[in-house]
C-alpha cells in the first residue's frame, strides 16, 4: 500500500528529463533559424505563434525590412522556448502593427489572385 501511495504522489512523469532535452534541442535549432532570418532581413524580427495542427505550431516571422516567412515547430513549448532564446518579439495575433509591417511583392499578389485573374495555378 505504501508503494502505491508514493507512486500516486509523484506528479513528475518518468520521461521529463528526456522530453525537456528534446524540447531544448528543437528550440535551439529553431532559435538559430529565427536569428538567421532576422540577420538577413534587417537585423531584427517580430513574430506570432499559432497552432496549425494537433501538436504543430507556426512561427510567423516578419523582418525589420518587411519580408516575412514561417517556421513550423513540433510543439508550442519548443516554439515558445525558441522565441525566448532568439529574442523574438512575440505578438498575440497577426493583426494591427505586425500585419502592417509585412511587405508583399508581385509574387504574393499573383498567388493570392492567381485563380481569379489568370495568374499561376497551384501545382
Amino acid at each position: 500500500m505504501a508503494d502505491t501511495q508514493q507512486a500516486e504522489e509523484s506528479t513528475e512523469p518518468a520521461d521529463t528529463p528526456v522530453r525537456d532535452a528534446r524540447v531544448e534541442r528543437q528550440a535551439a535549432r529553431l532559435a538559430r533559424q529565427i536569428e538567421a532570418f532576422a540577420r538577413s532581413h534587417g537585423g531584427s524580427a517580430e513574430g506570432q505563434l499559432a497552432h496549425i495542427t494537433r501538436g504543430s505550431v507556426r512561427i510567423a516571422l516578419v523582418g525589420a525590412n518587411g519580408e516575412w516567412g514561417n517556421l513550423v515547430a513540433p510543439s508550442y513549448e519548443s516554439a515558445r522556448r525558441a522565441a525566448e532564446l532568439s529574442g523574438l518579439t512575440v505578438h498575440e495575433d497577426f493583426a494591427g502593427d505586425l500585419a502592417a509591417k509585412v511587405r508583399t511583392g508581385p509574387y504574393e499578389w499573383s498567388r493570392m489572385a492567381g485563380i481569379q485573374l489568370g495568374g499561376p495555378r497551384n501545382p
